[in-house]
This record gives structure tokens, C-alpha cells and sequence, in this order.
């Protein structure tokens, strides 16, 4: 039997460096297994890639295009392409990850699906493929996201899903997974579908997979685009880090693009709100693998802040976290503010209202001065319906 072999730095223990690894209770030790076998099996078989680009073509409505957004080019002085995730069914990119973790569910036997949401896009998606192949949906969202992310909840609840407020901690994608992972404890014969690249081994590697998708796309977009498959840089924002982990997969061993990271600083990474980990946490463990974590001194988690419900995690990948020690990404901390700004330049210039954590990527334009020659991809990770009623509250007019 031939077995998937990723290109991405990570050894059989899950370790890209000293970063990853499967921290987790007894109880789960066997399902982590399975689904390891089951995906460095499924990941390599054609029936299942040929479902899985059937769904990714037919149902999600892959290719994303790939726009150059002339008067964005114009203002900043350079060749500005937006990898237009947000036309994707659901509306992210965080569908990718939900129809290749589901079919892996499906193949396995698994019947009930559990999922964590922070912005409410991986919920949606998560619903949106159960209510496709007539799987039970259970997804934890912390209470505080609930009420900003409306229209999202009711989404999920149309299609199928329970949700479930999280009132403990601060009430974000942190709480949201603590207790997804207590369900998991619980009911070993559900799946989790994790919504980024965080967690135990193999999920980094296998959500980073079924995310590799856009970067391929990319490098045959680009090719017919301007003649050369590499751009000289790829932004995209990291909270977790799927849609970036996606974004640079297929440039990763491309030592000529440049990667640049964008993380929430919510209001500033020298304040006690914000969100931006690479910048102000240290190595630590969460949510079952080692990696860079907002912690205090003694080891407690430090309650972030961001604007971006998506973005409101205290970790970040395991792979985003070796990108950035081995100096292979850049990583830029932006703020509410400047996030803001953004998404109104985009608004008003292109025509295009981005999710509130795409505004972070797009704010890099704004702190990154460009050759006119170059060709900048920056990752449109999800569109701006859902946070609609954030920046009209945030006066973002």
C-alpha cells in the first residue's frame, strides 16, 4: 500500500523541529492512531483524491480565482494579486479542510462529527458537508463569538448542527476547543474535525494538506497569469494558521518567495489585549501539541484579544511556529485599527468586503513597501458578511 508523504518539514512524531508532537489523554491515544493510518492511507489513494477534487470542483466551486486587483496595484505601487477564497461555497476556505477531513470520517466508520468554531466559518463548513453526507454535527463556539457572529450560528443551526455556547475563560475559539476536545474524551468514537492547523499529530499535517489546495492552484494560476508559476511574496493571516498553512504549502522549498505572515495585535502587542502569539508567547503546550503559546511566567494561559473572532487564539501551529524560528516566514503584527483600515481600502477600491480576518493580510500593503515588479499574492481567506456588524460598529464606514 503506497502511503502519503508530506513535503512539509515534519518527521514521524509530528515535530517540525522541536515544535508538534501528540500531547493527549490515555483515553484518546487510540483514536489518534487510527486516524493517523487512516489518513497517511486515504491521502495517497485515488478514489479518494478523485472524490475529494469531484466535491472540491463541483460543490465548493474550485479553482478559486486568482484576481489582480488593478487599483489596489495602483495605490501600492506594485502587481497585487487576492486569492479569492471568500467566493468559495460557505464563503472560506476553511470548507477544504471540512470535506477532506468528513470523507476521511466517513471512511473510517465515524457517524457523529464534532468541530470547534472561533469566526463561525468552520462551523459553517463543518454543517454544511454534514448535512451533504447525513452526518451528525456538534460544534462548540464560545459565547462571546456567538453574539458577534450572528449570522453564522444561524447558518449552522439551518444546516443541521447543534451548537454549543462556551461561557468559560473569555469565552473564544480557545474555550470553543477545550471543550470540543472534553466531547471528544468523552464519545472516542466521534471525529473531530479541527478547524486549523493546531492540535495533536497528524492534524498540523493533514489540515495543511487538505489546505495545499490553494497554493497549488496558485502556481498554475500565476503561470497563466504572468508566465512564472513563484510570486515574489504570498501574505496570508495566521490565528491557528489554515488558510496560511494552504497559502504557502506549495512555496515552502521555494527559497525566492517571500512569506509573510500577518498576526492580530488587537490593541498593540505591548498591551494585555491581543492576540499576536508569534510576537508575545513563548514555548509552551496547547491543545495537545508543543508550540508557541501566550503564557504567564508559571505556565497559565493568557487570555487573548482580537477584533477577528478568527484570530483570537493564545497558539498558533506548530508549523507556523517552526516557519518563523527557522526565519522562513516574516510575521507582522497588525492591529484593529490598522485591520480596519484595510478592509476599507479593499471595500472601496475593489469592490470586494473582506472577512475581518483577511483585513489582517491586507494591512501588510500598508507596512511593506513592494517593487513596482513584483508580483504579491495576498490570501482572501473569507469574505466580510459575517462581520458586518462589527465594522459598522467600529464607525468603519
Amino acid at each position: 500500500m503506497t502511503l502519503f508523504k508530506s513535503i512539509l518539514p515534519v518527521d514521524e512524531r509530528g515535530f517540525y523541529g522541536h515544535f508538534g508532537g501528540a500531547y493527549i489523554p490515555e483515553v484518546l491515544h487510540g483514536n489518534i492512531k487510527r486516524l493517523r493510518e487512516a489518513f497517511y492511507s486515504y491521502a495517497a489513494d485515488p478514489e479518494f483524491n478523485a472524490e475529494f477534487d469531484r466535491l472540491m470542483r463541483d460543490y465548493v466551486g474550485r479553482p478559486s480565482p486568482l484576481f489582480r486587483a488593478d487599483n489596489l496595484s495602483e495605490l501600492y505601487g506594485t502587481n497585487i494579486y487576492l486569492k479569492r477564497e471568500d467566493l468559495n461555497h460557505t464563503g472560506a476556505h476553511k470548507i477544504n479542510n471540512a470535506i477532506g477531513s468528513a470523507l476521511l470520517a466517513r471512511r473510517m466508520g465515524k457517524h457523529r462529527i464534532i468541530a470547534e468554531t472561533g469566526a463561525g466559518q468552520h462551523g459553517v463548513a463543518t454543517a454544511t458537508v454534514c448535512a451533504l453526507l447525513g452526518l451528525e454535527c456538534v460544534v462548540y463556539m464560545g459565547a462571546l463569538d456567538v453574539e458577534r457572529q450572528q449570522p453564522n450560528v444561524q447558518r449552522m443551526k439551518m444546516l443541521g448542527a447543534r451548537v454549543e455556547p462556551v461561557y468559560s475563560g473569555n469565552r473564544t475559539l480557545k474555550d470553543a476547543t477545550n471543550e470540543a476536545i472534553r466531547d471528544w474524551c468523552n464519545n472516542p468514537d466521534s471525529f473531530y474535525i479541527i478547524g486549523s492547523t493546531v492540535g495533536p499529530h497528524p492534524y498540523p499535517e493533514m489540515v495543511a494538506h487538505f489546505q495545499s489546495v490553494i497554493s497549488r492552484e496558485m502556481r498554475e494560476q500565476l503561470l497563466r497569469h504572468t508566465g512564472n508559476e513563484l510570486p515574489d511574496c504570498v501574505i496570508a493571516c495566521v490565528g491557528g494558521g489554515s488558510n496560511a498553512a494552504g497559502a504557502f504549502y506549495h512555496f515552502i522549498n521555494e527559497p525566492s518567495v517571500r512569506l509573510i505572515a500577518a498576526e492580530a495585535a488587537g490593541k498593540g502587542v505591548d498591551t494585555d489585549m491581543t492576540a499576536a502569539t508569534i510576537h508575545a508567547g513563548r514555548e509552551g503546550i496547547i491543545h495537545g501539541s508543543r508550540t508557541l503559546v501566550m503564557q504567564t511566567a508559571d505556565g497559565q494561559i493568557v487570555e487573548p484579544y482580537s477584533i477577528s473572532a478568527g484570530l483570537d487564539y493564545p497558539g498558533i501551529g506548530p508549523l507556523h511556529a517552526w516557519l518563523h524560528e527557522s526565519g522562513r516566514t516574516e510575521v507582522i503584527a497588525v492591529t484593529d485599527s490598522e485591520a480596519l483600515s484595510a478592509a476599507m481600502t479593499i471595500t472601496r477600491r475593489e469592490g470586494i468586503i473582506p472577512a475581518l480576518e483577511s483585513a489582517h493580510a491586507l494591512a501588510v500593503l500598508d507596512r511593506v513597501k513592494f517593487a513596482p515588479d513584483a508580483t504579491v499574492v495576498v490570501n482572501v481567506s473569507g469574505r466580510g458578511d459575517k462581520d458586518l456588524h462589527t465594522y459598522l460598529n467600529s464607525n468603519c464606514q
